[in-house]
């Protein structure tokens, strides 16, 4: 067990290092360390009287996850309203009413959240898609480049944190075993509040320099979908949600729904949900290495050393004096965990190694597994966008279309904006922390 302990301290290091496949370290590295702790890879390589865990029966139970299967139906719902024109309908409306709101701040922050919700549907944000429509009137309108440019990459707070399809949050939903719904609700509120703090900030600086007000005409690409019916199934699809239909039913009812309002075979509306399954391949396999390295993490004693458990008494190890001190502490130790790491790492899938023996141990330790789904998911990411403005997807790709605009002026624009992010997820991970107290599983 020791050396199984010390295989998997190596994976995780290598891990953080963001030197190594982060998917496949995860998964080779859990493998060998079971193979290490005397594990069977399958029954049929077992000595006689062996009574423990195999590396495959592992494997099954912690990889193939329900939470895969709930996936299958969001995407199947995503994909089909893709095809038929609903999701681009729902989009140009987002802004379109930025557009009426009649000045350039709410141009810039209509395209990052329409910009936002594409990533969340389709696990591809990509601020430039929208930033290309919304961007150059927004400085045309006196908005200055750089806060354009940032406003406009918020888009990946939404896209990361409020959306189905981001490898850590398919992994932390799965890991606690939380149904869809609370990280989603909260990846909205919080990321609704950054594009709120510079929508304010913006227009209380060209208040102040006298920019504010102009008003241009814009060239927007219309649809031919009335909006109310483009929404109806995304409003069936969250009623589903909220009267505890299972997602992956509730997602393919609103998919079977959008066939019948598009007037379409169900043969070309089922191959237009199909599309949307192409999107699964990365979270799926995030959600089977994941799953599988933190049974293995189980397994082999390494939680032990955190939390030591006799009759569901936590009776030791590294975190029993915050635990003593109630899961209140525990969750700010997690919270700031995954603050630390999304900060150091830039990368809201590079602070997976931070975050997953944290997090095992706040579950095996009694934490409720919804306040801690929001601490460890919360705060890598939103941070991975404090230093530089992000990952790839980020602000790099909104500064070439905002000619002019510089990368480092625009982050720090960002920053204070960011920063009452997550102060509004603090205080959430607090409320969460208070109303669902320690052993409370809802």
């Amino acid at each position: 067990m020791l050396i199984a302990q010390v295989i998997i301290l190596i994976t995780l290091v290598l891990m953080i290092s963001g030197k190594v496949p982060l998917y496949l370290t995860a998964f080779i590295g859990a493998t060998v360390a079971a193979l290490a702790a005397g594990f069977p890879m399958v029954a049929a390589w077992a000595p006689a009287g062996y009574e423990g865990p195999f590396v495959m029966g592992l494997l099954q139970a912690n990889g193939l996850h329900p939470v895969i299967l709930d996936m299958l139906g969001v995407l199947l719902f995503i994909g089909i309203m893709e095809k038929v024109g609903f999701l681009n309908c729902i989009i140009l409306k987002i802004i379109r009413i930025g557009h009426k709101m009649g000045e350039g701040p709410g141009v810039a922050t209509a395209g990052g959240i329409a910009a936002g919700i594409i990533g969340g549907m389709t696990g591809f944000t990509q601020p430039a898609i929208t930033g290309v429509v919304t961007g150059p009137p927004a400085v045309e309108m006196g908005v200055d480049k750089n806060r354009v440019a940032g406003i406009l990459a918020h888009a990946g707070h939404l896209g990361n944190l409020g959306g189905f399809t981001h490898p850590t949050i398919v992994a932390v939903v799965a890991m606690t075993g939380i149904a869809w719904g609370p990280t989603n609700l909260v990846g909205i509120i919080v990321a609704l509040s950054i594009f709120a703090a510079s929508f304010f900030r913006v227009r209380a600086m060209m208040k102040k320099e006298g920019t504010l007000g102009k008003k241009i005409e814009m060239n927007l690409e219309t649809s031919d979908i009335p909006f109310g019916k483009a929404l109806l199934p995304f409003l069936v699809l969250i009623t589903a949600f909220i009267f505890g239909v299972p997602v992956v039913m509730a997602g393919i009812g609103s998919a079977l729904l959008v066939v019948l309002m598009s007037v379409r075979d169900f043969k070309q509306g089922e191959r237009g949900m199909m599309e949307g399954l192409g999107r699964i391949t990365v979270p799926l396999f995030a959600t089977v290495a994941f799953l599988f390295m933190a049974g293995i993490v189980r397994e082999i004693g390494l939680i032990d050393i955190l939390v030591r458990s006799e009759d569901g008494v936590v009776v030791g190890g590294a975190l029993y004096g915050a635990m003593s001190a109630g899961p209140m502490v525990l969750l700010l130790i997690m919270f700031l965990v995954g603050s630390v790491a999304g900060l150091v790492t830039q990368s809201n899938g590079a602070s997976i190694p931070f975050i997953l023996p944290v997090l095992l141990a706040l579950l095996e330790a009694g934490v409720n597994p919804v306040a801690a789904a929001v601490a460890a998911a919360g705060g890598p990411a939103i941070m991975q966008y404090y230093l530089t403005g992000g990952p790839v997807a980020a602000l790099s790709t909104v500064i070439p279309i905002i000619p002019g605009s510089d990368l480092k002026l625009a982050n720090r624009f960002q920053r204070p904006s960011i920063l009452c992010g997550m102060g509004v997820l603090l205080i959430i991970v607090i409320v969460l922390g208070v109303v669902m107290p320690h052993g409370i599983q809802v």
